[in-house]
C-alpha cells in the first residue's frame, strides 16, 4: 500500500510539480502508516482506500465515531470543545507530522503557501465529520445548479463533498471488496456500543448489535446518504453515474433482497 501510495503522489506530478524530495515523501507516508491504530475499520486500509478513491475521482473529472467522545467526555472531546474531536485529532496528528523536517513534504513552499495548504487540509478533514453531512450537502445543493469555478467559496465546497464521497465510498466498489469492509465497521459499530452500554452512555441504534443486521445497516445508509449525495454530485460530473451512481443502486438493491430473504427465515423461525 505504501508503494502504491507513493506511485499516486509520483503519476499524478506532485512530487515533480511542488518540489517534493522523494526520500521525504516515504518517510511522510511511512509516518501517516505508523500513526494508525489497529481498527476493525478506521485504520491504514481505510486510508489507503480514500486516497485510491480520490485519484480515482480526480482523474476522470478533474484531469463516526465522535459522538462517544463527547457522551463520555474524553480527553479529546474536552480538548477540541465537543466540536469534531476526531477528526480535529487527525488534523492535529498529520500538522505534527508535518512539522518532523525529515517527514516535512512541503519544506520547499514559502510561508503563505503552507499557510493556504494547512487551512485547506483542516477544512477538508472537518468535512468528513458525519455530523456535518446534512449542512455541507445542502451547502452543496444550492450551488451546484449554477457552480461558479471562480468563486472560492464554491470550489470549497465542491472538495468538501468530494472528500466525503471518498471517505465513505465503499459501497461503488466490487461487491466482493465492499461487503468486507461492511463487517469491519459494524465490528466497530458494536465495539463503541459495547463500550457505552457498560459505561452507562446513550447508545445510537445503528451501532446497536441487538438492533442492527447488516441489510438494515446498509440500506437505510445507501439510501438516504450515499445515493442522494453522488447523485447531487453527478449534476456536476454526469460521467459518474455509470462507474459510481449505478453501483450504489445495484448495491441497494442487493441488501433490500437480503432483508426480505431474512425476514421471510424470521417469519419461519417464529411460526415453528
Amino acid at each position: 500500500m505504501l508503494s502504491c501510495l507513493e506511485h499516486m503522489y509520483h503519476d499524478l506530478g506532485l512530487v515533480k510539480d511542488f518540489n517534493i524530495n522523494p526520500i521525504t515523501l516515504k518517510r511522510w507516508l511511512l509516518s501517516i502508516h505508523d500513526n494508525y491504530r489497529n481498527n476493525p475499520f478506521h485504520n491504514f486500509r481505510h486510508c489507503f482506500c480514500v486516497t485510491q478513491m480520490i485519484m480515482f475521482i480526480i482523474l476522470p473529472i478533474l484531469s463516526l465515531f465522535s459522538r462517544y467522545q463527547i457522551n463520555a467526555r474524553t480527553e479529546l472531546a474536552v480538548r477540541y470543545n465537543d466540536i469534531s474531536p476526531l477528526e480535529n485529532h487527525h488534523c492535529a496528528v498529520a500538522f505534527q507530522i508535518f512539522s518532523q523536517p525529515d517527514c516535512n513534504i512541503f519544506s520547499n513552499f514559502d510561508p503563505e503557501a503552507f499557510k493556504q495548504i494547512r487551512q485547506g487540509t483542516i477544512t477538508l478533514i472537518l468535512a468528513t465529520d458525519m455530523a456535518r453531512h446534512g449542512e455541507i450537502l445542502d451547502s452543496f445543493k444550492q450551488k451546484v445548479d449554477n457552480f461558479d469555478y471562480t468563486d472560492e467559496e464554491h470550489v470549497t465546497c465542491l472538495k468538501m463533498v468530494l472528500i466525503k464521497c471518498c471517505d465513505i465510498s465503499n459501497e461503488v466498489r466490487p461487491m466482493e471488496v465492499a461487503e468486507p469492509w461492511v463487517d469491519c465497521l459494524l465490528e466497530e459499530y458494536f465495539m463503541q456500543s459495547d463500550r457505552e452500554k457498560a459505561e452507562g452512555l446513550p447508545v445510537a441504534p445503528f451501532m446497536d448489535r441487538e438492533k442492527v443486521t447488516k441489510p438494515t445497516a446498509q440500506i437505510g445508509f445507501i439510501k438516504f446518504v450515499l445515493i442522494p449525495m453522488f447523485e447531487t454530485v453527478m449534476k456536476l460530473f454526469p460521467q459518474i453515474e455509470e462507474a459510481m451512481v449505478q453501483p450504489l443502486r445495484e448495491s441497494r438493491d442487493r441488501y433490500e433482497e437480503l432483508k426480505q430473504i431474512d425476514d421471510a427465515m424470521n417469519e419461519v423461525g417464529e411460526f415453528l
